[in-house]
């Protein structure tokens, strides 16, 4: 079947949208939303700025249609797996590993969300990110919590210290993590569970 023009434009259009949102989440992640400005991501896309508005009314749209497809993506796939269904341990295994593929393959997403986060969460239009990230918590919290009910790990741990402990060990990583040089996800998820698991004492 032929593509219409009016179809070709709206997929250059399509394109063009994408084109900017990984441009701009690649920026805002590594110089920061406040240093980023409409005309640093238009000039990387090889646009005019006023061209830029064609296609979102301003960076905070920009931003916000980043971080809703990300944050949306990232929870519906964590219930998915909680809804799966398994052991504590396994379901706490597959949100870890989860975790990691996302860094992979999302890490511009992933690093602005962990450098903006305290200053996005207040302003208006960003209180999804709040809602989400407190709904992510539950997830996670309630495996380890529902493990240690039921002997798979220690109740002698505080329950939200260890949560925080490994989300922060988990989604730091995005700071130093390079993939194809060394590890994978996978090899990162090896390494971590094994740590958790055992301890990083021999005996």
């Amino acid at each position: 079947m032929a593509t219409t023009k009016s179809g070709g434009r709206q997929e250059q259009s399509s394109e063009r949208r994408d084109q900017i949102l990984s441009i701009a989440a690649r920026l805002i992640a590594k110089r920061g939303y406040s240093a980023t400005t409409v005309r640093d991501i238009a000039d990387e896309a090889g646009i005019l700025s006023g061209s830029l508005y064609h296609h979102f009314s301003s960076k905070e749209a920009i931003l916000q249609e980043i971080l809703g497809s990300f944050m949306t993506g990232l929870l519906d796939r964590f219930e998915e797996i909680v809804a799966e269904g398994g052991s504590p341990r396994d379901i706490l295994d597959k949100l870890i590993a989860h975790a990691f593929t996302t860094i992979e393959s999302q890490p511009d997403a992933v690093g602005l969300y962990q450098n903006e986060l305290s200053f996005l969460g207040r302003q208006p239009g960003f209180e999804f990110l709040r809602e989400n990230s407190e709904r992510i918590e539950e997830l996670w919290l309630s495996q380890i919590r529902e493990g240690q009910k039921v002997g798979v790990f220690r109740d002698s741990i505080d329950a939200p210290i260890a949560y925080r402990f490994i989300r922060d060990a988990v989604w730091s990583t995005v700071a130093w993590y390079r993939p194809g040089r060394g590890h994978t996800a996978a090899s990162l998820t090896d390494n971590f569970l094994d740590l958790l698991h055992k301890g990083l004492l021999s005996d």
